[in-house]
């Protein structure tokens, strides 16, 4: 009779446990609603802001207008991030940088350079300016197999500073005089839009005679003559029309 009365307890317990918890999974879908979204939601693309225009092209500047005007403090300041493994006393991990400018690449005396940078210094005569502006962008970009791992600096502003600063180090190599067309180049936008081929396709063709060397329109599209000198077929002597055409469109190194 007593296990009778167990069981019934054990069971009645186990039913109170279940009906309790399905009543609390009912008041929690009334108390916190599911409801669908009407209309999904969708990822907003965010054109970068560029400044209004385009960016320069990276390419090296006129050395004799940006030298004068570097700041050598900043490129000191700079060369900072250098001096763990570079030095203006002595070799190091990296070759000693003192005289760098001007100096025969892979040529300091008493450092182990590797093959790349030897291979470098054997069709290039001197760490001139423009080959240091450039090194100094990627290492390992610009001299595949260098031991330079620096990562390189990406604004032109630190290269030129750092430059700067290293040709008060010991350069043998001058400032050469201001050259305006190649400050113009060097400020001048990285190209963008249609290729030379397909440039200007899309504009209308000049009125007049077509330009030597450009493709003329043939055929019932021509103009048709007008004048006195009218007469005879496109292309056949003086007489034929003027025709439409198409107009073709860091370190420093170790």
């Amino acid at each position: 009779m007593s296990d009778s009365l167990a069981f019934n307890k054990y069971a009645g317990a186990v039913l109170a446990t279940g009906f309790v918890i399905a009543l609390l999974v009912n008041a929690s879908n009334m108390v916190f609603s599911q409801d669908k979204v009407a209309k999904p939601g969708f990822k907003v693309e965010v054109q970068e802001d560029t400044g209004g225009g385009p960016a320069a092209a990276d390419v090296p500047p006129d050395w004799g207008t940006v030298l004068p005007k570097a700041d050598v403090a900043a490129g000191q300041a700079t060369f900072a991030k250098c001096q763990s493994c570079h030095s203006l006393t002595a070799n190091g991990t990296g070759p000693n940088l003192t005289g760098v400018v001007g100096r025969k690449p892979g040529t300091e005396r008493g450092f182990a350079y590797s093959d790349a940078m030897k291979a470098f210094g054997a069709k290039q005569p001197i760490w001139d300016y423009d080959h240091l502006y450039e090194f100094l962008k990627g290492p390992q970009a610009y001299i595949n197999g260098t031991k330079m791992t620096f990562v390189g600096l990406k604004q032109p502003q630190d290269r030129i500073n750092i430059i700067a600063y290293l040709h008060t180090q010991g350069s043998s190599l001058p400032i050469p005089p201001p050259n305006p067309a190649a400050a113009a180049a060097a400020k001048a936008p990285a190209p963008t839009g249609p290729t030379p081929a397909t440039a200007g396709a899309d504009k209308a063709p000049p009125s007049g005679a077509a330009a030597a060397g450009s493709p003329v329109a043939t055929g019932s599209t021509a103009n048709p003559p007008k004048g006195a000198d009218a007469g005879g077929p496109a292309g056949n002597g003086p007489g034929a029309p003027a025709q439409q055409q198409s107009k073709p469109g860091s370190a420093p190194p170790k």
